[in-house]
């Protein structure tokens, strides 16, 4: 498995935490999702590879920007 640490910027809360999360396991070869705002990243373990641009998108989507 892979683990990928994204800076993403425009969380403000464990709701901000919860919205990246469920909108990260939707995408096809995401195992696990944690979001921490407190210091603005978000750790995707995938259980097969997947473009991170994927990611990226999905979480500019939802209205956050990524680093």
């Amino acid at each position: 498995m892979e683990e990928l640490v994204i800076n993403v910027e425009g969380m403000m809360c464990g709701g901000c935490e919860n919205r990246v999360q469920n909108a990260l396991q939707t995408i096809d070869g995401v195992e696990k999702v944690v979001a921490n705002h407190k210091n603005g990243t978000v750790t995707v373990t995938l259980n097969k590879p997947i473009d991170v641009n994927i990611i990226k998108e999905k979480i500019e989507d939802i209205g956050y920007d990524v680093k």
